[in-house]
């Protein structure tokens, strides 16, 4: 299925409560207290028909679908709730390509996200709030290279490294550890609410 297919079919179930759809999937939501953190994810793999697949490689082939959450806060102010993992830092391929062919961009671009409201407790409705194709242009552009090309210099040099990266760098991508535990040694790219925020209009 490709990109523009799976947008128009996504559309049709904008305004459709989430947790109605899950039953119609099977789609665990909550098991024996235990929350399926992605089942808002799977939904939306299996409405469009797509194996659930967490590779590097775009899951769908030509693009990717991901989900984020929007929350209400006590004032009635609607905020993107959580960063958006991207991808899986690997530092030699970081450290061999620049930002034009870097698998960052390249995933940011075959990228689909669905955000969604959520509300204080899995169990609350959730609606599809909207569907954004990222298109990183002009400024915002040069401002990820820059994040690129920050965490790049770091993997480059010996006297840092992959172990030096931490979630405070970045502006818009951070590098942060991914994985339970205080010790992971993995870390990914993630989209900082600052980036969302460029792009889902709230």
């Amino acid at each position: 299925m490709e990109r523009k297919e799976a947008i128009a079919r996504l559309k049709t179930i904008v305004g459709q409560e989430l947790h109605h759809i899950a039953k119609q999937y099977n789609v665990t939501v909550n098991k024996d207290g235990k929350v399926n953190k992605g089942w808002a994810g799977h939904i939306f793999e299996r409405f469009l028909e797509l194996p659930i697949n967490s590779a590097q490689s775009p899951n769908f082939g030509s693009w990717e679908l991901k989900s984020i959450p929007i929350k209400t806060l006590k004032n009635g102010k609607k905020v993107i709730k959580e960063t958006m993992a991207i991808t899986m830092i690997d530092p030699i391929n970081v450290c061999q390509k620049d930002f034009v062919d870097s698998h960052l961009l390249a995933k940011l671009k075959k990228v689909v996200l669905v955000a969604r409201t959520v509300g204080q407790t899995v169990d609350d409705p959730s609606y599809i709030h909207s569907i954004i194709e990222f298109d990183l242009q002009g400024e915002l552009y040069h401002k990820v290279k820059t994040d690129y090309d920050l965490i790049r210099e770091i993997l480059l040099d010996p006297k840092q490294g992959f172990d030096s990266l931490t979630g405070k760098m970045g502006v818009y991508i951070q590098p942060r550890t991914k994985g339970t535990g205080h010790g992971s040694k993995t870390r990914a790219f993630y989209a900082r609410k600052k980036f969302l925020q460029a792009f889902i209009r709230i």
